[in-house]
């Protein structure tokens, strides 16, 4: 499962650091840890469909939101 969200991150910059952390402990994972991954896989595949549109109007104002909070901010007790 690691080595398919590390793969993501290339096309996903959010899920770097969450994804490092859970990365470190594949080898001898916890419950928690195999919880933070099926969290990490629910947000991906709540936002695959999310995106920047750009239209051709003449407003150049960019507008960005970020709702990021580590899977859950476990601390990174893990």
């Amino acid at each position: 499962m690691i080595g398919s969200l590390l793969y993501l991150t290339a096309s996903r910059p959010d899920i770097c650091l969450v994804v490092g952390v859970c990365a470190r402990y594949q080898a001898k994972p916890k419950m928690s840890h195999l919880l933070a991954v099926k969290r990490i896989i629910k947000y991906v595949n709540g936002t695959i469909n999310l995106g920047i549109y750009y239209t051709n109007d003449t407003s150049k104002d960019l507008m960005g939101y970020c709702d990021a909070d580590w899977a859950g901010s476990l601390d990174f007790s893990l």
